[in-house]
C-alpha cells in the first residue's frame, strides 16, 4: 500500500514528480489503474443518469429552478417565482447550476437534473484521488467503487436536492485539507475554508459540521509548532465563515423592498433563515427556534432519529452497508499507528474520516427528524475507510514482521464480517434475497482463500480470494443500487432512496414524477383560463402556499404570489399588502387550498373576493382548490 510521506520531498523528487505530471501518470501507478478508474467513472455515470429525463425533480426546487432560469434577482436571492416575491426556504447555492443549466438548454426535466449527475460523478473522481493520496491506488479503487455503489448516492444523484452539492464541496475541503497537512503549505488550508463556506451555500450550517474534525486533524497532525498550527487554523475558520455568511450578509444589507421576503421566517431576516428555521428547529420545538415560523416543525419529517437510525430498516439499506468495516477500520487505523510520528499521515486519514463519520452519525441521531437521503453526506467517509481499511489489512496481511503475522486475520475477518452485515440489512425486505447466498459463497471462498495461504501459495490464488471478498462485500448493495433505476424503488421525489422502503413506495405503481414543461390536463386548463383573462396585472394569481403554487411555476414561468412560502405559515403578504396589490391591478385571482393552514391574507380572500366555478377553468369539481376572482371591478 502506497500512502504520502511525512517528509518534504527534494528538488530531485519534486523534479520526477514535475516530469510525471508531464508525461503521465506517476512512476507507481499500476496498469489497471487507469482503466478501471474509466470504467468506475463510467459505471457512476449511468447509474446516476439513466433516465434522466423523467428524473426524481423536488416539485418545490423544481419550481424555483425554472424560475431562477429566467430572472436575475430570482436566480440570485432564490425566488420561488420569476418575480421574486418570496424566496425559498433554504440559501439558493445549490440550484445556480441547475438554473444556468436550464437556462442554456431551456426547461427541461434532464437539463435540471443534470447538474446532479455532474456533482455526483466529480464526487467519485475527486474521493478516488484523494484517497489515493492517502492510501494508495488499490484504496482509492476500492473507495471510488463503494461510493458509486452506495444506494443513497444512486438515488440522491438523481434528483434535485442540495445534499449532491454539498458532498462534493466537503469532499474537496477534505482533499484541501490533506494537502496542506502534508505540505505545510497555507494556501491549500485557506482553500479548505473557501470550499466548506461554498458547502455552507449549499446547506447552510451541515456545512460547518465537518469544521471541529477539520481544526483537530490539523492541529494534531500538521508539521510545525502548535501555536502557528492554531493561528492557522484559525485563519482558515475565519474564511471559511466569511464565505458562509457572504450571501447572508448581502441579503441582510439589502432593503426589503429590493429582494424577495425570506420563506420560512417571521421578521424577514436573513439570519432567521439559517440559525433559526434551518438550524436551531431541527433541534427543538418551534418556541426555541428564534424567529422561525409557527409550525415549522411540524412541515418537516419526523422519523429517523435517534441512535439507530443509521441501522432502521429504512435508512440501513441507503448507507449502511460498510459502517463496519468503516468503524473496524477507523479503529484500528489508529491503534495499529500508535508510536508513528504525529504527522503520521496513514492514521491521520484514519482520524479524518473517521471523525467525518463520528460527527455526522451523533447530529443526525439528535436532531428532531431526518430523510434518509441526508446520510448520502457520510457516504464519502464510509467508503474512504472501506477503501482505507482494506488496503491497510491487506499491507499487514502481506506484512513478514511480526505484527503483521498477528495481524493477518484482520483483512478475511473484515470481508466475512462485511457480507454478514449486509445479509442483517437485507433481511428485513429480503429485496434481493437471491444476491445473499453470492454473497455468502463469494465470502466464504475469499475467507477461505485467505485464510489457509502457505509459503507455496499461488500470488494469484490470493488476488483471486481478495478480489472474490471485495465482490462480496460489494454485491448486495450493488442490488439495492441498482434498483433504484425502477421508479417503482426510486423512492418519492422529495425523499429519493431505494427499495421497498420509505412512505412513497408501493408494491404495484410508482410515485409520479413531476417534471418541468410538463403540465396536466387541469393545470393547463387552469393556465389558459387564467392567461386570456389577465389583463395587465403583474401576478398571474395568488396561492396559498408554495403546494399550491408549484405545479404551475414548473409549467410556466410567471409572477406568481406565493403567500405563506413553503409551510403556507410565513406571514407575507399580509392581509393589508394583499388588499393594496388587488387595489393597485397587481393581482386579480387567488387560488386556495383546504390542505393548508388558515392565514389573515386568506381570510381576507374570501372575504372580499368571489368564488369561481371549477366548470370554468376545466375542472368538474374544485377538490381541495378553490379559485377566486378578486378584481374590485366585479
Amino acid at each position: 500500500m502506497t500512502a504520502i510521506p511525512a517528509a518534504q520531498p527534494t528538488g530531485a523528487h519534486r523534479g520526477r514528480r514535475a516530469a510525471n505530471r508531464r508525461s503521465g501518470p506517476p512512476e507507481d501507478a499500476p496498469r489497471w489503474e487507469r482503466p478501471a478508474l474509466a470504467a468506475v467513472l463510467v459505471l457512476a455515470t449511468v447509474l446516476y443518469s439513466w433516465g434522466i429525463g423523467h428524473a426524481a425533480l423536488h416539485p418545490y426546487y423544481g419550481a424555483a429552478i425554472r424560475s431562477m432560469a429566467d430572472s436575475w434577482r430570482a436566480f440570485f436571492f432564490g425566488g420561488l417565482d420569476a418575480s421574486g416575491s418570496i424566496s425559498i426556504d433554504k440559501l439558493p447555492g445549490a440550484f445556480w447550476p441547475d438554473a444556468v443549466s436550464v437556462w442554456l438548454f431551456g426547461p427541461h426535466t434532464w437539463a435540471a437534473a443534470l447538474p446532479q449527475v455532474v456533482e455526483g460523478v466529480l464526487t467519485v473522481w475527486l474521493l478516488h484521488r484523494i484517497v489515493r493520496a492517502w492510501a494508495g491506488p488499490f484504496a482509492a479503487l476500492v473507495a471510488a467503487l463503494t461510493l458509486t455503489l452506495t444506494p443513497v448516492t444512486v438515488a440522491l444523484d438523481r434528483a434535485t436536492i442540495p445534499d449532491t452539492a454539498l458532498t462534493l464541496l466537503l469532499v474537496a475541503a477534505a482533499g484541501a485539507l490533506q494537502k496542506a497537512v502534508r505540505t505545510e503549505r497555507l494556501l491549500p488550508l485557506i482553500t479548505c475554508g473557501i470550499w466548506v463556506g461554498l458547502a455552507f451555500q449549499a446547506k447552510m450550517l451541515q456545512a460547518w459540521l465537518v469544521l471541529p474534525v477539520f481544526a483537530a486533524v490539523y492541529q494534531l497532525a500538521a508539521p510545525g509548532t502548535r501555536l502557528n498550527r492554531a493561528l492557522r487554523v484559525l485563519l482558515a475558520g475565519a474564511v471559511a465563515l466569511a464565505v458562509s455568511c457572504s450571501w447572508v450578509l448581502i441579503a441582510w444589507v439589502t432593503p426589503a423592498a429590493s429582494r424577495p421576503y425570506l420563506d420560512g421566517t417571521s421578521d424577514n431576516d436573513p439570519f432567521t433563515l439559517v440559525f433559526g428555521y434551518n438550524g436551531l428547529s431541527r433541534f427543538s420545538s418551534d418556541s426555541t427556534a428564534f424567529g422561525a415560523v409557527a409550525g415549522t416543525a411540524a412541515s418537516r419529517t419526523t422519523g429517523n432519529t435517534g441512535w439507530d437510525m443509521l441501522i432502521n430498516h429504512t435508512v440501513g439499506p441507503q448507507i449502511a452497508w460498510f459502517l463496519p468495516l468503516a468503524v473496524l477500520a477507523a479503529v484500528l487505523g489508529v491503534v495499529w499507528r500508535t508510536g508513528q510520528p504525529r504527522t503520521d499521515p496513514l492514521r491521520t486519514g484514519f482520524v479524518l474520516w473517521g471523525g467525518w463519520l463520528a460527527v455526522h452519525a451523533v447530529v443526525f441521531s439528535a436532531s428532531n427528524g431526518n430523510h434518509a437521503y441526508y446520510t448520502a453526506v457520510i457516504a464519502p467517509a464510509l467508503a474512504a475507510l472501506a477503501g482505507g481499511g482494506l488496503a491497510l489489512f491487506r499491507s499487514e496481511y502481506d506484512s513478514q514482521s511480526e505484527p503483521g503475522a498477528r495481524r493477518r486475520t484482520a483483512l478475511p475477518a473484515a470481508i466475512v464480517l462485511t457480507a454478514a452485515w449486509a445479509l442483517v440489512l437485507d433481511w428485513p425486505t429480503r429485496f434481493v434475497s437471491w444476491l445473499l447466498p453470492v454473497a455468502v459463497m463469494l465470502a466464504l471462498c475469499s475467507a477461505v482463500g485467505l485464510w489457509t495461504r502457505g509459503p507455496r501459495t499461488s500470488p494469484r490464488l490470493v488476488h483471486g480470494a481478495l478480489a472474490a471478498g471485495i465482490a462480496a462485500t460489494l454485491v448486495v448493495p450493488a442490488g439495492w443500487a441498482f434498483a433504484g433505476l425502477d421508479p417503482l424503488y426510486a423512492g418519492a421525489a422529495t425523499s429519493p432512496m431505494t427499495g421497498p422502503v420509505g412512505k412513497a413506495y408501493h408494491p404495484r405503481h410508482a410515485p409520479r414524477r413531476v417534471g418541468l414543461d410538463q403540465p396536466g390536463a387541469r393545470d393547463t386548463a387552469l393556465l389558459g383560463y387564467l392567461t386570456t383573462h389577465r389583463h395587465g396585472e403583474k401576478y398571474l394569481l395568488a396561492t396559498q402556499a408554495a403546494y399550491t403554487a408549484e405545479p404551475l411555476l414548473r409549467a410556466k414561468s410567471e409572477p406568481i404570489l406565493v403567500m405563506g412560502g413553503f409551510t403556507g405559515s410565513t406571514p407575507f403578504p399580509t392581509a393589508q399588502q394583499l388588499g393594496s396589490l388587488v387595489t393597485a391591478h397587481q393581482v386579480r385571482y387567488a387560488l386556495l387550498t383546504t390542505a393548508r393552514p388558515t392565514t389573515p391574507a386568506t381570510t381576507w380572500v374570501k372575504s372580499h373576493c368571489t368564488r369561481i366555478r371549477p366548470s370554468a377553468y376545466g375542472r368538474r369539481t374544485g377538490g381541495s382548490f378553490t379559485l377566486y376572482d378578486c378584481s374590485p371591478q366585479r
